[in-house]
């Protein structure tokens, strides 16, 4: 292990800020240089995997591509070692007009400092009619 502090709640409060802002260039910050994203869905067991910071990039663009008002409310973080999690509530709508509001979490796997993988999981809740916010 190395002398790098560890990341924290308020580590993982400033990274939930950063997608709420959809500021991918400070999102990346956070990311370590061969970090990996698994998504929410996709065809693999753990979703779709973006695997190095170039296509991790791209993964978390999809994000603002598909849902371009998403947004992840109510967070909670947590870090206990080189783990952590982060609960929200994501909402988004997508070019259909298909609306999806559920409980949601991101398990992280942090080294040297950094986020090394982001696994994104979200309940697969119908869509709403109205938003709830």
């Amino acid at each position: 292990m190395s002398n790098t502090t560890q990341p924290t709640a308020e580590f993982l409060a400033a990274f939930a800020e950063a997608w709420n802002r959809h500021d991918l260039d400070a999102l990346m910050t956070f990311m370590a240089d061969d970090c990996a994203f698994h998504a929410t869905a996709g065809p693999d067991e753990l979703g779709r995997s973006f695997v190095g910071r170039d296509a991790v990039r791209q993964g978390f663009e999809l994000a603002w591509q598909t849902f371009p008002d998403a947004a992840w409310l109510n967070g909670d973080h947590f870090v206990a070692g080189d783990r952590g999690v982060s609960e929200s509530t994501f909402c988004g709508t997508k070019a259909d007009g298909t609306r999806i509001e559920a409980r949601m979490v991101d398990v992280f796997t942090f080294r040297d400092g950094k986020i090394a993988v982001k696994n994104a999981f979200r309940k697969d809740r119908p869509p709403v009619a109205t938003a709830s916010r």
